[in-house]
């Protein structure tokens, strides 16, 4: 069977020394995967997070482009190019990684004294 690219979004947790920022929860990130299958995609990309020192705790599966676009989204060039570097190098390739924060350490969410 031929290698196919997986969109992922991953939860990570806090761990220490995972370079997310100070006060952070935890983090999402978007990668794109190579693999026979979606789930050989999965273990590839959580055993990369494990080794680069982050705590993955969910996978969600987002499908293949094929698939992605079969429901209806749209793909712009400069994700179809990174998942063309994630087949071509047979590699994860992280996109985004967004940080989480606690709602309830944000200073502006406390009330004011009166």
């Amino acid at each position: 069977m031929a290698q196919g690219v997986f969109t992922l979004l991953v939860q990570v947790g806090r761990k220490a020394d995972d370079g997310l920022p100070a006060g952070a929860t935890g983090a999402g990130l978007l990668c794109y995967a190579s693999g026979k299958d979606e789930a050989e995609a999965v273990r590839e990309t959580v055993a990369l997070l494990k080794q680069s020192g982050l705590a993955p705790l969910e996978v969600t599966g987002m499908g293949t482009l094929a698939e992605r676009e079969a429901a209806g989204e749209r793909v712009d060039d400069a994700e179809r190019d990174l998942m063309a570097r994630a087949a071509a190098e047979n590699a994860v390739v992280v996109a985004d990684v967004t940080p989480f924060f606690d709602d309830d350490d944000d200073p502006e969410d406390e009330p004011a004294d009166d």
